[in-house]
């Protein structure tokens, strides 16, 4: 059975339209490209993408449906993506609260977290996330027909993966240039406060949710 390529236009559609729209992930990239550069929000990028095409993998296989019709394993996986987001709007909102004199150093002498920590957290953040794993399962049931070959598993992955990397990554490009490293300085504050709330938001979301 041969790809339809329309039928991969509509599911890549989804895709980028999932891991576009503005979310935890895509707020922790941006924050950190403003905050430490172009470097330290390509390492955290590198995480989430790792995190996206782990559940990928997973949702290719099958055993991300299975998971899903688990109660308990998406409980878990609520939980603990809800109190890590309550942690990062913690983070954020101590930031926010602090002025740069009570830092008591400027912004460009605050060393950035090693690269391999940020890697972690962005990993960390998809891996406990649900919307990314049931995104997943959306974006496989969408591609994959009863007809689906392995083929087509593989051409609709490797298109989902460049697409990530150049979403997540893009993200990271965009948000450490200068101009955007400029607002950051004149608006640390707010920048911080938003995150807060988005984080906090997202987290409570996550805890409190039924479904």
């Amino acid at each position: 059975m041969s790809v339809d390529p329309h039928h991969l236009a509509l599911v890549f559609t989804a895709y980028i339209i999932a891991a576009a729209s503005p979310g935890p992930s895509n707020m922790r990239i941006m924050g950190v490209a403003m905050h430490q550069g172009r470097q330290s929000a390509l390492m955290i990028a590198a995480g989430v993408v790792s995190g996206s095409l782990f559940w990928g993998s997973m949702a290719a296989t099958g055993v991300s449906a299975i998971l899903a019709q688990y109660a308990q394993a998406l409980v878990i996986l609520k939980i603990a993506g809800g109190l890590y987001l309550l942690f990062l709007a913690y983070k954020a909102g101590k930031s926010a609260m602090t002025s740069d004199e009570k830092q008591g150093r400027p912004l460009d002498a605050i060393r950035p977290a090693l690269g391999f920590s940020l890697y972690r957290r962005g990993l960390l953040m998809h891996l406990t996330n649900p919307k990314a794993l049931l995104g997943w399962i959306a974006t496989m049931t969408l591609g994959l027909g009863p007809g689906a070959t392995p083929t087509t598993v593989a051409v609709i992955l490797a298109g989902c993966a460049v697409l990530s990397i150049t979403i997540f990554c893009g993200y990271a490009l965009v948000f450490s240039t200068a101009p955007m490293i400029r607002m950051y300085r004149h608006a640390r504050r707010w920048i911080e406060g938003t995150l807060a709330l988005v984080f906090g938001a997202a987290g409570m979301k996550l805890l409190l949710s039924r479904a």
